[in-house]
């Protein structure tokens, strides 16, 4: 096995477009052990989170380069001692932990419990755009929302806000497998027409009055509402909308304080999801990422998901993370940007 590792990374939390914002580098091959498989990574996606962290850091050169990422699609190279759940020559994907390496690299470790065989119908330009966002909204709607699979919701509505990014494109599509009327956010011809084709039943503009709009479609109320984007600016018509004994989940941190005793006489449930968490403080419940993954890549064979990807760089290099992260801080992309292959690096 080859004991240097090909990887994108950074010395310094740099702006986008300054040259050593990404730099081809060399890293040790990581070993597996306990719990963890070792992936060749085929393709990843790039999230708002690799923006974020790339230049929200303290600007002091660092020793070693970091490394982020988090999607993955890759094959299995190696296994620790552990490992029950895969085996070497599996193609797999995941959405990594927020603690460790990242997905920029030829060849990563990650815990098996936060992996799942990745869907046999999807190429990697596919695939690698999923498991972020397919495990974000998945867990919004299921886990923090509580909407229940089983249940008859037809008559349920759920507001979507920012229905044309990664993690609206996918909660529309399984709002919509639950039997939920889904009312999302988008506010561009191009954007409007993508959650339409996702399967949103209407389409409001989230830079006008959303009270209003929502109210125009007969809804003086919604069950759920999934905020995907600026909790601040919404909090006033989220409170407004959501239906006595409603839910309301976040994804997106506020900037201001928010006054959550808008909720108390409807006696609403609010929550937060963050994907990384079970990762993050290693919860007895982890595994269920590798079981939502599992459904998510069944649905997707079974023909009942739709793919995200809208655009795609090859091969996975400085200079295409440098493009696919710009397009990502341009805030006009739908859907999600991928990066495939180490070929030609």
């Amino acid at each position: 096995m080859e004991k240097q590792n090909k990887a994108v990374g950074f010395y310094r939390h740099l702006p986008i477009t300054n040259n050593e914002s990404f730099e081809n580098v060399l890293i040790d091959v990581p070993i597996a052990s306990g719990h963890d498989i070792l992936v060749k990574v085929g393709g990843i996606s790039v999230n708002p989170v690799d923006t974020f962290v790339r230049r929200g850091g303290r600007n002091n050169k660092l020793v070693k380069p970091k490394i982020i990422g988090w999607d993955a699609v890759g094959t299995v190279i190696a296994k620790g001692d552990e490992v029950s759940l895969f085996t070497v020559g599996d193609r797999v994907w995941y959405a990594g932990d927020f603690t460790r390496s990242g997905s920029n690299a030829q060849q990563q470790l990650v815990d098996e419990r936060i992996a799942s065989l990745a869907p046999n119908n999807l190429d990697d330009t596919q695939a690698a755009a999923i498991p972020l966002v397919g495990l974000t909204a998945y867990e919004s709607l299921f886990e923090k929302l509580s909407i229940d699979w089983f249940t008859n919701n037809t008559k349920k509505t759920i507001l979507i806000i920012n229905g044309a990014g990664g993690v609206g494109s996918i909660g529309i599509q399984l709002a919509k497998l639950a039997g939920l009327t889904v009312i999302a956010t988008a506010s561009k011809p191009e954007s409007v027409a993508w959650v339409k084709k996702l399967g949103a039943n209407y389409v409001v503009d989230h830079h006008k009055d959303l009270i209003t709009q929502v109210r125009k479609f007969g809804n003086k109320y919604v069950n759920y509402i999934l905020n995907l984007n600026n909790l601040d600016a919404h909090w006033h018509e989220i409170a407004e909308l959501i239906k006595p004994d409603g839910q309301v989940t976040a994804t997106t941190e506020n900037r201001k304080l928010i006054d959550l005793q808008k909720l108390t006489k409807k006696r609403v449930t609010f929550s937060w999801e963050w994907m990384y968490s079970k990762s993050y403080y290693q919860t007895e419940n982890m595994i269920s990422q590798h079981e939502i993954l599992n459904h998510l890549s069944r649905l997707y064979e079974e023909g009942k998901l739709q793919p995200i990807t809208t655009k795609t760089y090859k091969p996975i290099n400085a200079e295409n993370m440098k493009k696919a992260h710009s397009d990502i801080e341009s805030g006009h992309t739908v859907g999600k940007v991928t990066v495939v292959s180490w070929e030609n690096n």
